[in-house]
């Protein structure tokens, strides 16, 4: 399994690394598919993945800790492969939309993964790793926020059209939080307005969020113009209709087809992760990095979902030396 494990800034309600300190890495990645339980952690500060000290499903990790919190706080769960519906029940009217919200009177994070079946509904007791997320690679990405962040990050959730399977905002911070509140009761707000610049620890991010009326590719259409940068572009290759690499416009966009993350050299075709990375660094206009929820497929260009961008250099190195081989906008395999 690859787990990419990327987490933005300290705090009590933030992500919690394995020794119950602060967050404990950064974006996505873990071994091989063949290794299961591993996963790699992008330590803040820090130019190269390491190894977490324990597995993805003990409560002590990154993961754990970071879901096994306070249970006074506000949280929404919603995963497009929901742990407690079956998923013909669901159908394809939710967005292919993954990730958890929790946030206290203070602050907050946002989770944005791309493991199926996860995370638990509260009410289980206990936090667990599903199997469904043991074959192939998956990816995370944890930041912490502050409370007043959550009303922009609610917003783009409401464009996201998640499918919402466990959610809970109380009364102390209802008023606080409308966004979540009208998530947990599947209402949508009368209007949206572009939300502001997040940022944390004083890293700015850019979300960007689409509804199914969007209709089109995620990465060519809007988050390649937006950041003025050619993508690197890994997601689930193994589904019909996959978008071919497009390098039509200004700036192009190549699907990934070998990666390396921690020296384990895969095919794609193994790694269910969604991430992004510009091919040139930030002196050459580019550095990006998104760690998102949504493929390259027709049928997803017409279901919601999005990406979360950020240029940090050391993030960057990380995840653009992972990119091994890709689809030349021939066809054809080449070096990244």
């Amino acid at each position: 399994i690859l787990l990419h494990v990327l987490c933005v800034q300290t705090a009590p309600c933030g992500r919690r690394g394995p020794d119950g300190g602060g967050p404990d890495g950064g974006g996505p990645m873990a071994g091989g598919p063949e290794e299961g339980l591993r996963y790699l952690l992008l330590e803040p500060g820090s130019e190269a993945w390491t190894e977490g000290a324990v597995s993805i499903n003990d409560t002590s990790g990154a993961v754990g800790r970071t879901l096994g919190q306070s249970s006074e706080v506000a949280f929404v769960f919603y995963n497009d492969q929901s742990p407690v519906e079956p998923r013909a029940a669901l159908g394809r009217s939710s967005g292919h939309t993954k990730g958890a919200v929790v946030v206290d009177k203070t602050q907050g994070f946002w989770l944005v993964h791309s493991t199926p079946h996860f995370p638990p509904p509260r009410e289980a007791g206990h936090f667990s790793y599903p199997d469904t997320g043991l074959i192939n690679g998956q990816s995370f990405l944890c930041v912490t926020f502050p409370l007043e962040r959550f009303l922009a990050i609610g917003e783009q959730l409401h464009i996201n059209q998640p499918h919402v399977f466990d959610c809970q905002v109380p009364e102390a911070l209802a008023s606080l939080l409308p966004t979540l509140s009208t998530l947990c009761h599947k209402l949508r707000p009368s209007a949206f307005t572009a939300p502001p610049p997040l940022s944390a620890g004083g890293t700015p991010f850019i979300s960007f969020a689409k509804g199914a009326a969007f209709n089109n590719d995620l990465y060519h259409s809007w988050v390649a113009p937006a950041l003025g940068t050619p993508l690197l572009v890994q997601f689930w290759v193994r589904s019909t209709g996959v978008l071919p690499s497009n390098c039509s416009g200004a700036w192009s966009v190549l699907n990934i087809e070998r990666l390396s993350p921690g020296g384990s050299a895969f095919s794609t075709s193994l790694d269910h992760s969604k991430w992004a990375a510009s091919p040139e660094g930030a002196q050459a206009g580019g550095g990006w990095v998104c760690v998102g929820d949504i493929n390259r497929n027709e049928a997803e260009e017409r279901r919601g979902g999005g990406t979360v961008c950020q240029r940090d250099p050391r993030v960057w190195k990380a995840y653009r030396s992972a990119a091994l081989q890709c689809q030349d906008c021939e066809g054809r395999t080449t070096t990244c």
